[in-house]
């Protein structure tokens, strides 16, 4: 089988690092264009990009060139986007009029009507409005989002309890400050500190597992009926997102019940390469997860879950750049590909 060749828009900067450290060795794609502002645009990778993961700058990109943001300097099928929100909006429809499936972290395009917004082990029927998409916009390629970081660690978690009739949902975050991005917030501000606000975080919370838990009908999604009340906060923490829920739902379901719902999901998405093998971890430990302890379980694709308690109240934890941004895009595109969209 062919490797699908794969552009990264947005490469030097903290995701698109993500992205590269997640493709260089990919069974599936190979890396053929990364692409970046201007200023980075004409160098080598190793000369445009300060390397800032704990793993080694694969040596495979050290020597592409980096291109411009633009379609007709990018030579790929496929490309991941990594793009501020206010760039992405112009850019991805550029990409996916050209004809390129577009893989987008970005939050431009998530609550579109017609723009499926997936988590594999959640909604991978949702994948139907891209021949929607394309019909509506006359696109000869598309564009797929995956969610914010925190709904993906708070909604992978929500899957399994779907069964027991999900009404209601409060959930606290205590979230890493590599969502913020490698200067996204000054050490003087969150040293011995809580940070309690995140730009239009809660909403994102708010709205987009009401797409994400809805249902496809093959033209449109209605939202799922559930109350969500965020309230999300940065703490001294570099990876790792960790989220206080409160879940009410219909049949009342006892801890125990809740528990076994956790350790038998099961979303059979284990022929694609970066599902970790357990999607949910059950913690059983009384101070479990934490962040520093759990955020790489699965190669950090895996959401980890614990104390358990009547309410019922949980304590979910996902590694927030690869669960919950570059992983969640390539996980997007695997299922794409192994469907044939790719």
């Amino acid at each position: 089988m062919a490797a699908v060749k794969a552009g990264i828009l947005g490469a030097t900067g903290a995701v698109g690092q993500r992205f590269i450290e997640a493709l260089a060795n990919h069974p599936w794609f190979e890396i053929t264009a990364l692409a970046a502002s201007e200023r980075s645009a004409g160098k080598t990778y190793k000369n445009a990009a300060n390397w800032r993961l704990d793993t080694p700058m694969p040596e495979n990109v050290a020597d592409i060139e980096v291109v411009p943001v633009d379609p007709k300097a990018v030579d790929a099928d496929v490309v991941f986007s990594a793009l501020p929100a206010d760039l992405a909006l112009t850019v991805e429809p550029d990409f996916a009029k050209a004809g390129f499936a577009v893989a987008s972290n970005a939050s431009a395009y998530r609550m579109e009507t017609d723009i499926p917004l997936v988590i594999p082990e959640v909604n991978p029927e949702h994948l139907g409005l891209l021949e929607v998409q394309q019909d509506n916009r006359g696109w000869d390629g598309y564009i797929i989002t995956n969610p914010n970081c925190s709904t993906i660690v708070m909604t992978v978690s929500l899957k399994p309890l779907m069964q027991f009739g999900l009404e209601s949902i409060q959930v606290a975050t205590m979230q890493a400050i590599s969502g913020a991005g490698f200067a996204g917030i000054p050490a003087m501000a969150i040293y011995d500190n809580v940070v309690p606000y995140i730009g239009n975080e809660e909403n994102k919370m708010e709205t987009e597992p009401l797409k994400l838990l809805g249902e496809f009908n093959g033209a449109e999604i209605s939202p799922a009926d559930i109350k969500v009340s965020a309230s999300c906060h940065r703490v001294p923490v570099i990876d790792g997102h960790t989220e206080a829920i409160w879940a009410g739902m219909e049949a009342n379901p006892s801890p125990e019940e809740v528990r076994e719902a956790f350790l038998s999901f099961d979303p059979k998405l284990g022929d694609l390469p970066s599902e970790p093998a357990k999607a949910l971890i059950v913690r059983d430990e009384v101070d479990r997860p934490q962040p520093r302890l759990d955020r790489n379980m699965g190669d950090g694709m895996s959401v980890s879950v614990g104390r358990i308690r009547e309410g019922i109240r949980y304590i979910a934890m996902g590694h927030n750049t690869i669960r919950g941004a570059a992983g969640a895009s390539v996980l997007n595109a695997e299922l794409l590909h192994s469907m044939g969209k790719l």
